[in-house]
């Protein structure tokens, strides 16, 4: 399935309505509201998917549940730059940029490509090169060559500029830390929806890592995501939506967005055994600590 083709799939049904807000402010550590509000035109570049109103709606409906802050994620050069965009106009933002593995691995980590989000990079609301890294479900093995190469460059970007990592892995666990093992890891690195047991979270914790849990450690069959949260400092947590795509339980299936978060806060709070309000302080203090202050 290609990315258009799933954030269709992952917007269909009526939007859930948002819940009762957090007791204090928490975060959505990775969105793509270009996604979550527009569509991916055939040629692949972005259009006018919505207006700078339907954004700061969105917005508004993430702050009226205590989700103040947000981190708009790009995956090519068009959402990267996109996302800077919004980061520069909205003081509730932060952006990350990068060239998605499978973008990578389809050919789109050209030179040219890669200087820009390099130069994205540099901006100064602009916190993370992300989301990169492996996906061995999507890309196919003539692709692994060219994912791997685009991985480590984005981990040299992230390094020039003191940015956070914000890491995608699907079925690349161990390839994953081979590659940070060897280029050497920046100070912050985010594996975002973290996916891995308890075994893997307890290999990225040690390295000092942070593990990014989305809608995905709601669902029934995510007891190993809920071990894995379980065992890994609070000081190294942080709540995603990934939206549109993960929406949490009771909503799985139906369009995801960042005013969602708190499903999977409160989620958290149950698995570790921390009370939901200093929770929320953790993930706030773990959010400045790795992307900076809002």
């Amino acid at each position: 399935m290609s990315r258009s083709a799933a954030s269709r799939a992952n917007r269909r049904g009526e939007p859930p309505p948002s819940p009762e807000p957090l007791p204090s402010p928490a975060l959505d550590s990775h969105t793509h509201l270009d996604i979550v509000l527009g569509e991916r035109p055939a040629d692949g570049e972005h259009g006018e998917w919505a207006d700078d109103d339907a954004v700061d709606a969105e917005i508004a409906a993430a702050v009226a549940v205590n989700v103040p802050r947000l981190v708009q994620v790009g995956v090519d050069v068009a959402s990267s730059r996109w996302s800077a965009a919004l980061a520069e106009r909205h003081p509730n933002v932060l952006a990350a940029v990068a060239l998605h593995p499978n973008e990578a691995g389809a050919g789109a980590a050209i030179d040219d490509a890669l200087a820009e989000i390099d130069r994205l990079a540099a901006l100064p609301r602009v916190r993370a090169v992300g989301e990169t890294g492996l996906d061995r479900f999507r890309t196919g093995p003539e692709g692994w060559a060219a994912q791997e190469a685009s991985f480590r460059e984005h981990v040299r970007i992230a390094k020039r500029h003191g940015s956070a990592l914000v890491i995608h892995d699907r079925d690349a666990h161990e390839e994953i830390l081979r590659v940070l093992d060897d280029e050497g890891a920046p100070e912050h690195t985010v594996f975002h929806c973290f996916s891995g047991d308890a075994v893997f979270a307890k290999a990225c914790v040690e390295r000092g890592f942070v593990l990014s849990f989305a809608g995905t450690l709601t669902f029934g069959n995510a007891g190993h995501l809920r071990e894995a949260a379980a065992l890994a400092p609070v000081g190294q947590l942080l709540v995603e939506t990934d939206s549109p795509f993960l929406t949490p339980a009771p909503y799985r299936g139906r369009p995801n967005a960042s005013r969602l978060v708190p499903h999977t806060v409160r989620a958290l709070a149950d698995v570790t055994g921390v009370q939901l309000e200093e929770l929320c302080a953790h993930l706030t203090a773990n959010a400045e600590r790795v992307f900076g202050s809002w």
